[in-house]
Formats: structure tokens, C-alpha cells, sequence
């Protein structure tokens, strides 16, 4: 359990280093310059999102067999280690409207758009399917989503320009790659 906990923080804190959702944190803050109702909304967001991620990952491995769980989870995992490596990009439209539900509302469901089909949550379907652990999985994916968009929303700009994004998305799409292959050859499916 502690293992998919940690494993799920840190793959999503590194998927999110660059992804669209990080990056509308930055326009979130920058716009909005309330720090606490936008992170309180990432939260609610990504808590709802990936809780429903993790059920979905977790049905999964009561409809599939061991074996092609696990070339569906090897083949998952390889494909988003390809993924990571394609940058995202946030369509800044409609920058110029007051925000009809407030910060908080706001933040609320343009996060929980944003996420849908994102990396960071079939990463958390896979996750919850690989490790059969779905509070475990959901609580560290949404501390990794809370560890890479808070700051953000604090700091800004100056991290963006700081962090090296696309060393981050190698180490990252690495650690994909590895897990995939580990699925495939069986290593750590219950």
C-alpha cells in the first residue's frame, strides 16, 4: 500500500512538471492573484477526478484476466512514457470574461475539465489497476498533482523559468518506460 502511495506521488508530481494543468495553474494565479481558493480547487478537482480514475482502474482488474491486465497495463505504461515526451500546450481562451462561479468555482471546473483524459489521470487508472490499491493510489495522485500545481500558484512564473521541463519529462517518461516492461515481464502483478 505505502508503495503505490509513494510510486503514484512521484510519477504524477514529474507527469505534471509541463502539462497543461500546471500551466493553467500559472494563468489561474497570474489572473486571479488569490492564492488559496485556486489551490483549494486543484484539490477538489483532482480529488473527484482521480477518485473516479482510480474506480475505473480498479474495475479493470475485476473484467480482465492476469495476463491481459498485464499486457494492458505494460502496453498502457509504455505508451505514456511515449507521451510524456510530446509537450502540452493550454488554449488561454476566454481570458478576458469575470469568472461566473468565483476563484474557487472557477478553479474547480476548469481543473477537473482539464484532467479529463489527461496524463496524470490514466496514469492513475493504470495505477489503481497495476497496484489493486485504490485510496492508496488516489491519495498519492493527488499529492503528486497538489506537490507540482501548488507551488505554482504561489511562485509563479520564476519556477517555470527555473526547471529544466524537459529533463523532467525524460526522467519521466523513464520511469514509464520502466514500469511498463516491468508490467510486461510480470514483475510486481500480483
Amino acid at each position: 500500500m505505502f508503495e503505490a502511495f509513494w510510486i503514484s506521488t512521484g510519477i504524477v508530481a514529474l507527469a505534471e512538471m509541463g502539462d497543461k494543468t500546471q500551466l493553467l495553474s500559472l494563468v489561474l494565479a497570474a489572473r486571479f492573484k488569490r492564492p488559496w481558493p485556486i489551490v483549494w480547487g486543484i484539490l477538489a478537482a483532482t480529488l473527484v477526478n482521480h477518485a473516479l480514475a482510480g474506480a475505473v482502474g480498479g474495475w479493470l482488474t475485476t473484467v480482465m484476466g492476469p495476463q491481459a491486465l498485464r499486457w494492458v497495463l505494460g502496453a498502457s505504461f509504455i505508451a505514456m512514457a511515449v507521451w510524456m515526451l510530446i509537450p502540452d500546450k493550454l488554449d488561454d481562451t476566454g481570458a478576458d470574461k469575470p469568472p461566473r462561479f468565483g476563484v474557487f468555482g472557477t478553479t474547480l471546473v476548469a481543473f477537473f475539465i482539464a484532467e479529463m483524459g489527461d496524463k496524470t489521470q490514466i496514469a492513475t487508472v493504470m495505477l489503481a489497476a497495476k497496484y489493486q490499491a485504490v485510496a492508496a493510489v488516489v491519495a498519492g495522485t493527488t499529492l503528486g498533482m497538489m506537490l507540482a500545481n501548488a507551488p505554482v500558484v504561489w511562485l509563479g512564473e520564476r519556477i517555470t523559468r527555473r526547471v529544466p521541463l524537459r529533463i523532467v519529462h525524460l526522467v519521466s517518461a523513464a520511469v514509464f518506460a520502466v514500469l511498463g516492461v516491468l508490467a510486461l515481464l510480470g514483475v510486481g502483478m500480483g
